[in-house]
Protein backbone atom coordinates (compact mmCIF):
# COMPACT_ATOMS: atom_id res chain seq x y z
CA UNK A 1 0.00 0.00 0.00
CA UNK A 2 1.35 3.40 -0.93
CA UNK A 3 -0.19 6.80 -0.98
CA UNK A 4 0.67 10.34 -1.96
CA UNK A 5 -0.87 13.74 -1.32
CA UNK A 6 -0.24 16.91 -3.28
CA UNK A 7 -1.59 20.40 -3.45
CA UNK A 8 -1.74 21.43 -7.09
CA UNK A 9 -2.41 25.14 -6.82
CA UNK A 10 -4.97 26.78 -4.58
CA UNK A 11 -8.05 25.05 -6.01
CA UNK A 12 -6.90 21.47 -6.58
CA UNK A 13 -5.87 18.60 -4.32
CA UNK A 14 -4.62 15.27 -5.65
CA UNK A 15 -4.34 12.06 -3.64
CA UNK A 16 -3.20 8.66 -4.88
CA UNK A 17 -3.36 5.33 -3.16
CA UNK A 18 -2.90 1.69 -4.10
CA UNK A 19 -5.48 -0.62 -2.55
CA UNK A 20 -5.07 -4.38 -2.37
CA UNK A 21 -8.30 -5.29 -4.19
CA UNK A 22 -9.29 -5.73 -7.82
CA UNK A 23 -10.49 -2.71 -9.76
CA UNK A 24 -14.12 -3.89 -10.08
CA UNK A 25 -14.48 -4.24 -6.31
CA UNK A 26 -12.88 -0.85 -5.62
CA UNK A 27 -15.07 0.87 -8.23
CA UNK A 28 -18.16 -0.78 -6.71
CA UNK A 29 -17.19 0.59 -3.30
CA UNK A 30 -17.60 4.10 -4.79
CA UNK A 31 -20.86 3.41 -6.66
CA UNK A 32 -22.89 0.82 -4.69
CA UNK A 33 -24.86 2.51 -1.87
CA UNK A 34 -24.58 -0.54 0.42
CA UNK A 35 -20.78 -0.46 0.09
CA UNK A 36 -20.55 3.34 0.32
CA UNK A 37 -22.34 3.09 3.68
CA UNK A 38 -19.65 0.71 4.95
CA UNK A 39 -16.78 3.18 4.60
CA UNK A 40 -17.84 6.70 3.72
CA UNK A 41 -21.27 7.81 5.00
CA UNK A 42 -24.21 6.64 7.12
CA UNK A 43 -26.83 6.80 4.34
CA UNK A 44 -26.18 6.76 0.61
CA UNK A 45 -28.23 7.02 -2.56
CA UNK A 46 -26.29 6.71 -5.82
CA UNK A 47 -27.49 6.49 -9.43
CA UNK A 48 -24.65 4.56 -11.06
CA UNK A 49 -24.75 6.15 -14.51
CA UNK A 50 -23.65 9.35 -16.21
CA UNK A 51 -26.24 12.05 -15.49
CA UNK A 52 -27.42 10.27 -12.34
CA UNK A 53 -27.53 11.91 -8.95
CA UNK A 54 -26.35 10.98 -5.49
CA UNK A 55 -27.09 12.02 -1.92
CA UNK A 56 -24.97 11.19 1.14
CA UNK A 57 -25.76 11.77 4.81
CA UNK A 58 -23.37 11.50 7.73
CA UNK A 59 -25.22 11.71 11.01
CA UNK A 60 -24.29 14.39 13.51
CA UNK A 61 -22.60 13.49 16.75
CA UNK A 62 -24.44 13.16 20.04
CA UNK A 63 -23.36 16.65 21.10
CA UNK A 64 -26.16 18.05 18.89
CA UNK A 65 -24.08 18.54 15.76
CA UNK A 66 -26.22 18.71 12.62
CA UNK A 67 -26.16 15.98 9.99
CA UNK A 68 -23.67 16.50 7.18
CA UNK A 69 -25.28 16.20 3.73
CA UNK A 70 -23.64 16.13 0.34
CA UNK A 71 -25.33 15.74 -3.03
CA UNK A 72 -24.52 16.17 -6.67
CA UNK A 73 -24.53 14.79 -10.17
CA UNK A 74 -22.53 12.00 -11.76
CA UNK A 75 -20.74 13.94 -14.52
CA UNK A 76 -18.79 11.02 -15.94
CA UNK A 77 -19.18 7.28 -15.34
CA UNK A 78 -16.79 4.84 -17.02
CA UNK A 79 -17.14 1.53 -15.21
CA UNK A 80 -13.95 0.38 -13.48
CA UNK A 81 -12.03 3.38 -14.89
CA UNK A 82 -13.33 6.82 -13.93
CA UNK A 83 -15.95 8.54 -11.82
CA UNK A 84 -16.47 12.32 -11.89
CA UNK A 85 -19.04 13.92 -9.59
CA UNK A 86 -20.10 17.42 -8.67
CA UNK A 87 -19.86 17.73 -4.88
CA UNK A 88 -22.30 20.12 -3.22
CA UNK A 89 -22.33 20.64 0.54
CA UNK A 90 -24.82 23.11 2.00
CA UNK A 91 -24.97 24.33 5.55
CA UNK A 92 -26.79 27.21 7.17
CA UNK A 93 -24.06 29.71 6.24
CA UNK A 94 -22.89 28.80 2.75
CA UNK A 95 -22.55 26.25 0.00
CA UNK A 96 -19.35 24.48 -1.08
CA UNK A 97 -19.24 23.23 -4.64
CA UNK A 98 -16.38 21.38 -6.30
CA UNK A 99 -15.70 18.48 -8.65
CA UNK A 100 -14.39 15.14 -7.48
CA UNK A 101 -12.55 13.22 -10.21
CA UNK A 102 -11.52 9.65 -9.36
CA UNK A 103 -9.60 7.36 -11.67
CA UNK A 104 -9.16 3.63 -11.08
CA UNK A 105 -6.21 1.77 -12.61
CA UNK A 106 -5.59 -1.96 -12.15
CA UNK A 107 -2.20 -2.89 -10.75
CA UNK A 108 -2.05 -6.56 -11.63
CA UNK A 109 -5.16 -8.60 -10.78
CA UNK A 110 -5.39 -7.87 -7.09
CA UNK A 111 -4.60 -4.19 -6.62
CA UNK A 112 -6.01 -0.87 -7.79
CA UNK A 113 -4.40 2.55 -7.98
CA UNK A 114 -6.91 5.28 -7.13
CA UNK A 115 -6.15 8.88 -8.01
CA UNK A 116 -8.59 11.32 -6.43
CA UNK A 117 -8.62 14.94 -7.57
CA UNK A 118 -10.67 17.58 -5.79
CA UNK A 119 -10.81 20.66 -8.01
CA UNK A 120 -12.57 23.97 -8.11
CA UNK A 121 -12.74 24.70 -4.39
CA UNK A 122 -10.49 27.60 -3.45
CA UNK A 123 -9.47 27.03 0.14
CA UNK A 124 -9.64 30.09 2.35
CA UNK A 125 -6.29 29.35 3.97
CA UNK A 126 -3.65 26.68 4.38
CA UNK A 127 -5.47 25.17 7.35
CA UNK A 128 -8.69 24.45 5.42
CA UNK A 129 -6.63 23.00 2.58
CA UNK A 130 -4.80 20.70 4.99
CA UNK A 131 -8.11 19.70 6.59
CA UNK A 132 -9.53 18.75 3.18
CA UNK A 133 -6.44 16.72 2.30
CA UNK A 134 -6.54 14.93 5.64
CA UNK A 135 -10.28 14.20 5.30
CA UNK A 136 -9.84 12.61 1.87
CA UNK A 137 -6.78 10.69 3.06
CA UNK A 138 -8.80 9.33 6.01
CA UNK A 139 -11.63 8.33 3.66
CA UNK A 140 -9.18 6.44 1.44
CA UNK A 141 -7.75 4.76 4.54
CA UNK A 142 -11.25 3.59 5.53
CA UNK A 143 -11.81 2.31 1.99
CA UNK A 144 -8.50 0.43 2.08
CA UNK A 145 -9.43 -1.17 5.41
CA UNK A 146 -12.78 -2.30 3.99
CA UNK A 147 -11.27 -3.70 0.79
CA UNK A 148 -8.12 -5.26 2.19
Amino acid sequence: MSDTMAGDGESQITLSRTIAANVSDVFAAWTDPALIEQWQVDEAEFDAFEGGTYHYVTFGEEDDEADHEVSGEVLQFVEDERLVMSWVHKDEDDEMIFVLDITFAPVGEDATRITLVERGLPHADAQTRIFSMEAWNAALEQLAELME
